[in-house]
């Protein structure tokens, strides 16, 4: 039989019984993610099928990402850990040349295809990012016991301080009033907040939204992304002036506690760089590293996706922290499409 690529021109149903039936699927590989970036950014997303004999063999989903500062750059996904190509062997090599070639036309810098495992790939790839795991109990004194007595007076101590969490869709804003102000703590440009009510719009209950508060005042908050029996943290942040009472670790924690009542099996911290601060702070739970395999091809030779930690980016990190709020909310909402990381 053979297989053959074209764009994918059908609707969110048959991808994602696709996507639901392939071992090495992610949620960043829903369809929903095609009307996110559309809807928030403007990207074109050509999402690729490998066809065998008119039967799904293989899906690819990839945004075309373009920026007047940055470039344009062929991802799957951007802004999340994983997407590469799913299916059969044959329809992944197939579906991988088709992305090639569409970055070409489309005079593309880069073609990224991020993926939690190593691929037949006749294409480099960067293992820089690990994501940290965490096999979750049956049941939430199981995973309280596996914690050890400092990972548990840690979290006590901001339960003490009164902090408690909520969760819930009308967490939305409260959690981007954190996360905004985190970001541009950090030197980064955030998501608008669109972005994330679109997530929540597209993607339902797959999506989880928790806050942390300090009485009334929102003081750490979490994204996590839900798919089969894992849970993702994809975006957690806190307030720095809070740190003294270790919201992070409670928001953590109840994350992680919801996901056991709720049976899911697999606690995902998501990526971050090995010896970093946010390495550290999640092998602590008991994670462990899964390398992530971001396989690319450039045009020109060394090109990359931007990073802030390099050249002029990693300046403009340093001026980013001392930006007004409401103006960095404003500016980053706008350049922050164009960076895929």
């Amino acid at each position: 039989m053979s297989t053959r690529v074209e764009l994918y021109r059908g609707g969110a149903p048959a991808w994602d019984a696709f996507v639901d039936a392939q071992p090495g699927a992610t949620s960043s590989h829903l369809y929903a993610w095609k009307l996110v970036v559309k809807q928030v950014y403007g990207h074109d997303a050509p999402y690729l099928v490998a066809l065998s004999d008119d039967v799904i063999a293989g899906v690819l989903p990839l945004v075309d990402v373009r920026s007047f500062a940055f470039g344009r750059y062929l991802v799957s996904m951007p802004f999340l850990n994983a997407g590469g190509p799913l299916g059969t062997p044959e329809a992944i090599q197939q579906l991988t040349a088709a992305a090639r070639r569409l970055a070409e036309q489309r005079k593309a810098q880069l073609t990224e295809l991020r993926c939690t495992e190593a691929l037949e790939l006749d294409l480099p790839h960067s293992s820089e990012k690990v994501a940290c795991v965490l096999p979750l109990p049956d049941t939430g004194e199981q995973l309280w016991s596996a914690l050890g007595g400092k990972l548990r007076s840690q979290v006590r101590k901001p339960q003490k301080e009164g902090i408690e969490l909520r969760f819930g869709a009308d967490q939305i804003e409260p959690f981007y009033n954190v996360f905004a102000r985190n970001m541009r703590d950090l030197g980064s440009p955030p998501h608008p907040q669109q972005f994330f009510e679109s997530i929540a719009r597209e993607l339902g209950e797959r999506v989880w939204f928790g806050c942390a508060y300090l009485k009334d005042v929102p003081v750490a908050a979490g994204c996590g992304l839900a798919f089969r029996d894992e849970l993702e943290m994809t975006w957690a942040s806190s307030l720095r002036q809070y740190n003294s009472l270790a919201p992070n670790m409670l928001l953590y924690w109840s994350f992680m506690e919801r996901a056991v009542l709720q049976g899911f099996k697999t606690f995902n911290f998501g990526r971050c760089t090995p010896g970093s601060g946010a390495h550290r702070f999640k092998l602590q739970w008991g994670a462990t590293d899964v390398p992530l395999y971001w396989y690319r091809s450039a045009r020109q030779r060394g090109a990359s996706t931007p990073r802030q930690d390099s050249g002029s980016l990693s300046l403009a990190t340093r001026l980013w922290r001392h930006v007004p709020l409401p103006m960095a909310n404003l500016i980053g909402a706008r350049l922050r499409g164009g960076i895929p990381s």
